[in-house]
């Protein structure tokens, strides 16, 4: 399989298929310093749903109220709505189930402390986030590129391909 663009979402694609036991070859045009490419300068928050930080917090959360907080900004009404619908009910469902400790299983840690990204008018009909959801990582952006860095790197079935440099990823 071609993996273009070693951005996160090219790292988490790369990975999952070289750990299926399949070859990879990521595809990108920037220098191997470019790695993670806007995940990398980012801060590195992450949206998750009803997590124990947010518990010990006493922010009340739940998959339910984050697809209400969901449709309040989307506003899916017309017929080609139907496949972002669907994959934002997915990804609500992914961030309120085993998102965390997928992350975590790879080494993935959050602060403590949730943040109020996107913050909403208040109710959860309304646009925004009703309650906190903003995971912060420990290590910012890089924190979040490593773990799917560290994984194609270490797979003996990945392969990368530099629009600069041969300086395998």
């Amino acid at each position: 399989m071609i993996v273009v663009g070693a951005g996160l979402a090219g790292l988490v694609a790369a990975a999952e298929v070289a750990d299926a036991g399949k070859r990879v070859i990521l595809l990108e045009q920037e220098p191997p310093q470019s790695l993670g490419g806007q995940a990398w300068w980012s801060f590195g928050g992450l949206f998750l749903v009803d997590t124990p930080e947010q518990r010990r917090m006493g922010i009340k959360d739940s998959a339910d109220l984050a697809w209400q907080d969901w449709l309040g900004s989307a506003a899916f009404d017309r017929d080609e709505d139907l496949w972002p619908r669907r994959w934002a009910e997915a990804y609500v469902q992914f961030a309120a189930g085993e998102k965390r400790s997928w992350l975590r299983a790879m080494g993935h840690r959050v602060f403590p402390v949730v943040g109020w990204a996107e913050r909403g008018g208040g109710p959860a009909d309304g646009h925004g986030n009703s309650v906190p959801r903003f995971h912060i990582t420990w290590g910012t952006g890089p924190g979040v590129v490593e773990p799917f860095a560290r994984r194609v790197q270490a797979s003996p079935w990945s392969r990368s391909a530099s629009g600069t440099a041969s300086t395998p990823w």
